[in-house]
């Protein structure tokens, strides 16, 4: 492995390469071509509009972190991206009905001229929906190398100096591992017989991990969190970084759960039921899809509450999710939480979340931090697994043998301590003692 060092500079254009141009995919080009315009502001985006604190707090250094660390800058990304549908961006963004049109009129013209390339798709894996541009190439290793070429071809026609990839594409059927997935060997002899164990995202992920891509899964997918993908990773000196965007319930979860344990507040039950109308809702009707989704959803809890540690406050737990398909809410989710707590001698209280959420407002920054950050993974020799970008995902994906950090706080302070680290600066540990007494 190679060491980690202070990042090269982020000189040229950054190519972001888009699996699924839909509702999140639209709606992150969009915001960000109206940001180019001086038409809108990267609320959401940490690494836009966060700060990060330097040294002491008596040393009042808090600079924005686009300022700390060397970011792309807004104005030197370009976009593509593959989908099942002909739409161009503007016609995409129209139909996903997430942005009025004063906002996407704005960046018309831009937008028309992002045009999906054919998808890799396997119908078998998403049933519920099916589209006419994909690619027809023989087996899932000739795909593989058709979307190589595409990579190629874009970056040449952008003049891109680089290329990061960012899954917003569907939610896939339930997959665990195989032995086909234990080492790269395997997983490309699998892609040559086309093997049914491999889905499109494996076979997006490889083409990227192939080119030194940095790739980040933003659905629950199994994916790049295979034996074989993760040694491909390191073995190009590639970041890889998942799994699902943590956007609206999940995102509460790891607010809310974190501060009952902090405050040892036992919890009864956890119950969490969606409404959603947009694509994703659809792909999620399929019970299939759904379980995907589910296994993403309730690992949250579990791991932020550890009933094993904890067994008087959490062994009793019960929790459920649902997620509803209601087409009239369209890209506007709506959960409801029911949280059934216990405090000081066993008395009962309730907590209810209803979070009237926009799904695709909340993963949009989402995807252009990723894509920044894996952009600067790449710049600092960091490959494989990027623990330390656990605070944008629902499944963080860890090293083998290494539970999962859920709580969003401990997963600020892990992502802020490795930008200070790569950039030379002290680790802050909130200890303070200093202030008080030598030390």
């Amino acid at each position: 492995m190679s060491k980690i060092k202070k990042p090269t500079p982020a000189t040229g254009k950054l190519g972001v390469l888009i699996p699924g141009l839909g509702a999140v995919g639209t709606t992150f080009i969009a915001g960000v071509e109206a940001m180019k315009k001086g038409k809108a502001e990267p609320i959401g985006s940490f690494t836009q509009m966060g700060r990060i604190r330097l040294g002491k707090r008596t040393e009042k250094r808090v600079p924005l972190v686009k300022d700390f660390v060397p970011l792309t800058p807004i104005d030197d990304l370009v976009f593509g991206g593959w989908d099942i549908f002909e739409d161009n961006v503007y016609e995409a963004a129209k139909v996903a009905d997430v942005l009025e049109d004063k906002d996407l009129d704005g960046v018309k013209t831009e937008l028309e001229q992002i045009k999906p390339m054919k998808a890799v798709f396997e119908k078998s894996y998403v049933s519920n929906i099916d589209g006419p541009n994909v690619k027809t190439e023989g087996s899932k290793y000739d795909q593989a190398l058709a979307l190589m070429d595409d990579m190629k071809r874009f970056k040449e026609e952008n003049n891109c100096e680089r290329l990061v990839m960012v899954w917003c594409a569907s939610t896939e059927k339930y997959v665990e591992h195989a032995e086909i997935h234990l080492n790269i060997k395997s997983f490309e002899e699998a892609l040559k017989n086309s093997d049914d164990r491999i889905a499109p995202s494996m076979v997006y992920a490889y083409a990227a991990l192939k080119m030194g891509v940095p790739f980040s899964n933003g659905a629950p997918n199994l994916t790049v969190d295979i034996p074989a993908l993760i040694e491909l990773a390191k073995e190009t000196g590639t970041p890889i970084a998942g799994k699902d965007f943590k956007t609206g319930q999940t995102l509460m979860k790891t607010i809310l759960a974190p501060g009952f344990k902090a405050r040892s507040l036992g919890v009864d039950g956890w119950f969490s039921t969606n409404i959603l109308g947009n694509r994703d809702g659809k792909v999620l009707d399929s019970p299939e899809n759904f379980k995907t989704k589910e296994v993403s959803k309730l690992s949250v809890l579990d791991h932020i509450f550890k009933a094993d540690d904890n067994p008087k406050l959490y062994k009793d737990m019960y929790h459920k999710v649902r997620i509803n398909y209601y087409p009239p809410h369209g890209d506007n989710k709506e959960s409801w939480d029911n949280i059934d707590i216990f405090g000081w001698m066993g008395y009962k209280m309730q907590i209810k979340v209803n979070f009237l959420c926009r799904d695709s407002i909340l993963a949009a920054p989402i995807v252009l931090d990723l894509a920044l950050l894996t952009d600067l993974a790449a710049r600092s020799n960091m490959n494989g697994v990027q623990e330390w970008l656990s605070f944008y995902f629902k499944s963080p994906q860890t090293a083998p043998g290494l539970y999962p950090e859920h709580d969003i706080f401990k997963q600020l302070i892990k992502l802020e301590n490795t930008m200070r680290h790569l950039m030379g600066e002290d680790l802050i540990t909130h200890l303070g003692l200093d202030y008080y007494e030598e030390l």
